[in-house]
């Protein structure tokens, strides 16, 4: 990591990790940087195709506001915690205004998550979990591998929906649905 100054100690504060730059994308989990190395042409196709669906939907019924993977969101403090989901939405009655610079500390009501196939299942289990306990409604994790998607809320079973079936958006997304299979055409 090319840092412009000299790192404090660990833990950083999600303010400090504001402060540094890298080549790389990265998360701050537990107060310590996290780089991530680039997903490959399917996750990027897979998180295309479901944004498009979603951007569709989202601006056709003024639902709200979608982010990019790029957004920073602060999920904990203390130690601090910014993850980047390759999607996140929210409901227009909870998009800041004006939009806050640097990390958006409004949670996501949907996370999408493209799974690559180099991430390992207790590194993806502690993402969803740590966008769950963030108070985050609703994380579809997708499986390009699997052509599948799980869904996660709180409190619920975890659904694993195969391309014949519909995801839907519930109560977070209203009158949204795709066949699975859509997400990975």
């Amino acid at each position: 990591m090319s840092a412009a100054r000299e790192m404090p100690p660990l833990p950083l504060t999600a303010e400090e990790a504001l402060q540094f730059h890298s080549d790389r994308s990265w998360e701050l989990v537990d107060g310590e940087i996290r780089e991530m190395s680039l997903a490959g042409a399917e996750h990027g196709e897979c998180g295309g195709n479901l944004l498009t669906e979603l951007a569709v939907h989202v601006k056709a019924h003024g639902l709200g506001k979608l982010y990019l993977a790029e957004t920073g969101f602060l999920i904990a403090r203390d130690p601090d915690a910014v993850r980047g989901p390759d999607i996140a939405f929210i409901r227009k009655d909870r998009v800041p205004h004006p939009t806050p610079p640097g990390w958006m500390t409004t949670m996501p009501d949907l996370v999408v998550e493209v799974i690559s196939p180099r991430e390992e299942v207790g590194a993806v289990a502690d993402k969803i979990g740590a966008w769950l306990d963030a108070g985050v409604s609703l994380v579809w994790a997708v499986y390009p591998r699997w052509r599948a998607v799980q869904v996660h809320r709180l409190g619920h079973e975890i659904r694993f929906l195969t391309e014949s079936a519909t995801l839907d958006g519930e109560d977070v997304l209203p009158g949204f649905s795709l066949l699975v299979k859509e997400i990975f055409v």
